[in-house]
């Protein structure tokens, strides 16, 4: 019997971020191919890796991965794996499709490293309208924030005042990269 190869992508939280947390893209390749991963693709440098393995087990793998980079760089690096066919549906079944996209618009997907319940009722709007949590598509956040009105520190905040720290976050533009790379 063979073990089917099958592309994730690893998302991690918190490194290369104003200077702190530093992790060159080219370690962090090194890293992945210690660990036996392949085909691996780094994509930003804000810790987005697409890689190939036969391991199946995304819990196992994301725990190695968080293992492994916070011994080598003697830093924590939380991270959140997802199937590559996860990512390329949420992109096909774009979210965002019914909201009015200016400059100032900046359209989130957050990645929940377990599944968490939250007392908001969804879709939920900040009391200055500036951020939007539009819906939870299993372990996914998706919302929306204003920068015109608000920072996006902020809008992190109230995600973490609703799901926990134990998540991250990417832009849509970033999500878009990435099926570029798949």
């Amino acid at each position: 019997m063979t073990t089917k190869i099958k592309t994730y992508i690893a998302f991690l939280r918190g490194i290369n971020v104003g200077g702190h947390h530093k992790l060159p893209m080219a370690d962090l390749k090194v890293v992945f191919t210690q660990l036996g991963y392949t085909n691996i693709i780094t994509v930003l440098n804000s810790g987005n890796v697409i890689f190939s393995t036969t391991n199946n087990h995304i819990k196992n793998i994301e725990k190695n991965i968080t293992d492994v980079l916070e011994k080598t760089f003697e830093f924590p690096v939380p991270t959140c794996v997802r199937e590559a066919t996860q990512i390329q549906q949420l992109y096909k079944n774009n979210p965002f499709d019914s909201i009015v996209i200016t400059k100032d618009t900046r359209l989130y997907i957050s990645f929940l490293n377990e599944d968490v319940s939250s007392s908001i009722e969804l879709p939920w709007i900040s009391s200055d309208t500036s951020y939007q949590i539009i819906e939870k598509r299993g372990t996914s956040i998706v919302s929306v924030l204003n920068l015109s009105i608000s920072k996006t520190t902020t809008a992190m905040k109230i995600l973490e005042n609703t799901y926990g720290k134990n998540m991250t976050t990417r832009n849509w533009k970033t999500i878009e990269r990435i099926i570029k790379k798949l």
